[in-house]
């Protein structure tokens, strides 16, 4: 976790407004943060190198696209051993859109987007459980997401300690 320590305030304040906002401007960011626009190019640049930066991705409504059910699956596996083999297998399925191994009762923990209840049967019958290494699942449909947002990244120690400097030993 020494990743964390490579970045400080202005690059949680550069993810912060871009977790908010991923098609925000560089420039933008910039005034907003009263910083050159190739400070955060080259800021973001580290941060990807970093690893901290995975990606960017678009948040679709998949129900207006027509696809209506979102379910969680929980997945037993024969044994612990054959994660990655099942893992493997997972991913090439289209609809299972996020998976994670975890502790308690199920090995695996995934999501899925079908069409309707019809399209997850037949994603639940025809390829998840036909792959070697799961024992069994347990389906949970999802009426409604009530919270889906991006991760507040919390000041640092150091930042208040910056920001009471700045402000000539004042606690803000």
């Amino acid at each position: 976790m020494s990743k964390v320590k490579e970045i400080d305030k202005l690059d949680r304040q550069i993810l912060s407004i871009l977790m908010q906002n991923a098609k925000k401007a560089y420039t933008e960011i910039a005034q907003q943060l009263f910083v050159s626009g190739g400070t955060i190019h080259v800021r973001m640049k580290k941060l990807e190198d970093a690893g901290i930066v995975k990606g960017y991705s678009l948040d679709i409504d998949h129900g207006k696209l027509g696809y209506d059910i979102c379910a969680f699956l929980g997945i037993y596996l024969d044994k612990s051993s054959l994660y990655d083999d099942v893992s493997s297998e997972l991913q090439k399925i289209p609809e299972i859109v996020a998976a994670h191994y975890t502790t308690g009762l199920y090995n695996i923990f995934a999501t899925i987007i079908c069409r309707d209840t019809d399209h997850l049967r037949d994603v639940l019958h025809d390829k998840i459980q036909k792959i070697a290494g799961i024992q069994r699942t347990e389906t949970f449909i999802s009426l409604e997401e009530s919270i889906n947002r991006p991760l507040f990244i919390e000041e640092t120690e150091e930042d208040e300690g910056e920001r009471e400097r700045a402000r000539g030993g004042e606690r803000v």
